[in-house]
């Protein structure tokens, strides 16, 4: 089985806040298991995730007209 990162070192291995990768694993846009008030990650999971949401075409924006 994989090491499941807390929070603090899921965030500083994507080198993004606590903040944001709380807010992407509450809206489900990046894998986790909640154990209480605890998020814990699966690193590779969440790298495959953000992986595939940056290879999915943007939608709007100003360079689509």
């Amino acid at each position: 089985m994989d090491e499941l990162l807390s929070l603090s070192r899921m965030a500083r291995r994507l080198g993004v806040t606590q903040q944001w990768l709380r807010d992407q694993a509450k809206a489900g846009q990046v894998p986790c298991l909640r154990a209480g008030t605890r998020f814990l990650f699966n690193a590779e999971a969440v790298q495959e995730a953000l992986a595939a949401e940056a290879a999915r075409p943007q939608q709007g924006g100003a360079a689509d007209e």
